[in-house]
């Protein structure tokens, strides 16, 4: 009968686990052990102490003691240093003393030059029961550890024959009484049975830890899914009740403009104007939502081609001038000719927020759009002379729904316009800066490195997928 195959290690991080786990346990268990085979070396001098040479005797002990006493040294040095590290620091632990079983074997297997065919045979048959105890006992001790297990065990049998065939060879010259070949035929064929058994206990810890490892994997990855799903959740929330909130007060006015015009039709030249700005206002919050619904579900769809910059500038001033000269500010706008590598309706996208931003906190002075530098330094600028802002709040103004506290003009904004501007400079490969100073004005500068499509595409997948993990 074929033994099982172990079930494949999925990654190289598994299997260091894994391998870490089984020495873990074979280490573990010999901590529980090493009493047992240190009292088994006075008995087996006790047995023999009539029957053999007792200075060959008296070596043997000394050197099984030995090897008892640097396994008792190397066990506590594991408790002491390496029990509570880390998979590889039990890896290379080992590595350094798995050579001391092998050794044990190997003093273990020359004892029966004691007792084999030169003690009586009712102390032969205790020392064969002891020797097939401590083969047994290892089979329990060791099988954590495959190779280990084979190498103890192989040495152990290997050397037990090796003098039962000198003996019966070389020194009888195959003249000995015939149960000789019985002890070598039942060493032989016990020896296959405990390498067949210590396998498919050494397959049963494997599976085990194996299993472990992969429920541990399912239990972290469950958890993120579900801290993930509570993080949708409250982001929904807040999405939902900032939109209502910011959506409530157009709305609330538009109910009231058209209440006011259905009883006062005569007002109807001075309520148009603010109807038309209310529904702006509402228009400008859906066009936020879906960008950002776009964003994160990533169906941002890319096309990626040369942007004319002048061009780009002067459709942008087509659309922003009329909104500066009604708050009564001056609209200037610099390009040097030229074309960047970009998405053009996502840039124009991007310019845009940041210039209805500048409008839109400016209320004295004025906005500069410009287009500056030449080959990779190329930038678009937009200045303005606006509220400023403080240091300490240029970095939170990225956020999704952020608004800057006690900052007079920001009351009717829905805190998403810089951080789509961020989203989409960062899957361009754009990259963007500002300087503001608090009561002057404010310049964001968007850098206009050639955009790649791949690696936009691929950013646009982690930028979805960053969103998909946040803790």
């Amino acid at each position: 009968m074929k033994p099982e195959i172990p079930l494949a290690i999925a990654t190289p991080a598994e299997a260091q686990w894994v391998e870490a786990e089984l020495i873990r346990s074979l280490l573990r268990t010999a901590r529980n052990t090493q009493w047992a085979g240190l009292l088994l070396i006075p008995v087996f001098v006790g047995v023999l102490w009539d029957d053999a040479v007792i200075p060959i005797l008296l070596v043997w002990a000394a050197c099984a003691l030995a090897l008892a006493s640097a396994r008792f040294h190397i066990i506590a040095t594991y408790v002491r240093e390496v029990m509570a590290g880390d998979a590889s620091e039990h890896l290379a632990f080992f590595a350094r003393y798995r050579s001391m079983w092998p050794v044990s074997a190997l003093v273990w297997g020359l004892s029966s030059l004691l007792y084999f065919d030169h003690a009586p045979l009712a102390d032969q048959f205790i020392c064969w029961l002891m020797m097939a105890g401590l083969a047994m006992f290892s089979i329990n001790s060791l099988s954590s550890h495959l190779q280990t297990l084979r190498a103890f065990l192989d040495t152990l049998a290997l050397t037990m024959l090796a003098v039962m065939l000198w003996r019966i060879g070389v020194q009888l010259k195959f003249q000995g009484p015939f149960y000789h070949y019985w002890i070598v035929t039942l060493l032989v064929m016990f020896w296959m049975v405990l390498r067949q058994a210590g396998l498919r206990l050494h397959l049963t810890h494997r599976r085990n830890f194996e299993l472990q490892y992969r429920n541990n994997q399912l239990i972290e990855s469950l958890t993120r899914q579900t801290q993930a799903a509570l993080d949708a959740v409250e982001i929904k929330n807040r999405f939902l009740a900032s939109a209502a909130h910011d959506i409530r007060q157009p709305v609330h006015a538009l109910g009231l403009y058209a209440g006011w015009l259905g009883s006062e039709p005569d007002l109807v030249h001075e309520l148009a104007p603010k109807i038309v700005e209310s529904t702006k206002a509402v228009n400008a919050l859906f066009d936020s939502l879906f960008d950002l619904v776009r964003l994160d579900s990533g169906k941002v769809r890319l096309n990626i081609e040369p942007v004319d910059l002048p061009k780009l500038l002067y459709d942008l001033e087509l659309q922003y001038r009329p909104v500066a000269e009604a708050k009564g500010l001056q609209l200037r706008v610099h390009a040097t000719a030229g074309s960047v590598v970009s998405d053009p309706i996502l840039l124009r996208r991007i310019v845009g927020n940041l210039m209805s931003n500048a409008v839109k906190y400016t209320h004295r002075g004025g906005v500069l759009l410009a287009a500056r530098g030449r080959g990779p330094a190329r930038r678009i600028e937009v200045w303005d002379t606006g509220l400023g802002i403080a240091p300490v709040y240029q970095r939170e103004i990225f956020r999704e729904f952020y608004k800057v506290p006690s900052h007079g003009g920001t009351e009717d904004g829905f805190g998403l316009g810089l951080y789509i501007v961020a989203r989409l400079a960062g899957i361009l490969g754009h990259p963007l800066s500002l300087s503001s100073r608090l009561g002057r004005g404010t310049v964001f500068r968007v850098m206009l490195r050639p955009t790649d499509a791949q690696e936009a595409a691929d950013r646009a997948a982690a930028s979805v997928a960053q969103l998909a993990s946040i803790p």
